[in-house]
């Protein structure tokens, strides 16, 4: 089974894509491999951001790794909050301040068409590879369920009456963004 290092150190994703891969790619950890770094996400687009994180510990660590960069794009927010989906309300993080920012700022607003979008980018020893996975839903009045993670609990993806927060795992990784950039992944190996 390929090991592949996932340049993350969000232990949600890294959780996700493990179940998500299950007896088809063996995933490591940045811990798994030593690496502490606070890696940075300094471009100003999602495929940028994730080179960013791959090359970083290719470069550093020698291993063929993969990373991922998601966004919300929402459409009456001219596609905010974007690359800036995670720090939208700041630097911290705060998967609750941003949920209560991207409410506030779609207050009054009638159109809450969004789409979450997943890019992974894959190094394999000299070549790079672009995979995404994207999801189209709407963004809800307020939010609901208690699953997931980010912005989970305000997205319900088109053709569902839950949000992702409402879905079990199982579902929502059978229909999500990074669901579907991750079935790229494994595709890609399975040649």
């Amino acid at each position: 089974m390929k090991k592949i290092v996932f340049a993350t150190n969000n232990l949600h994703k890294l959780e996700e894509l493990r179940k998500l891969t299950e007896g088809k790619i063996e995933i490591l950890s940045l811990k798994d491999i030593n690496c502490n770094d606070d890696i940075p996400e300094t471009a100003d687009t999602l495929e940028g951001n994730a080179l960013i994180k791959a090359r970083w510990v290719k470069e550093r660590y020698g291993y063929d790794c993969f990373a991922d960069d998601t966004g919300l794009e929402v459409d009456a927010l001219d596609g905010a909050p974007g690359v800036y989906s995670a720090r939208y309300a700041g630097d911290n993080h705060d998967s609750e301040a941003n949920m209560r920012l991207l409410l506030a700022n779609l207050e009054g607003k009638s159109d809450r068409r969004a789409r979450f979008r997943t890019v992974i980018a894959l190094i394999e020893g000299c070549e790079e590879h672009i995979m995404d996975g994207v999801v189209e839903g709407e963004i809800t009045l307020a939010p609901s369920g208690e699953n997931g993670f980010g912005y989970d609990p305000v997205f319900r993806p088109e053709g569902f009456e839950e949000t992702f927060a409402e879905m079990g795992a199982d579902q929502k990784n059978k229909i999500s963004h990074r669901g579907r950039a991750v079935a790229k992944l494994t595709d890609y190996f399975s040649l």
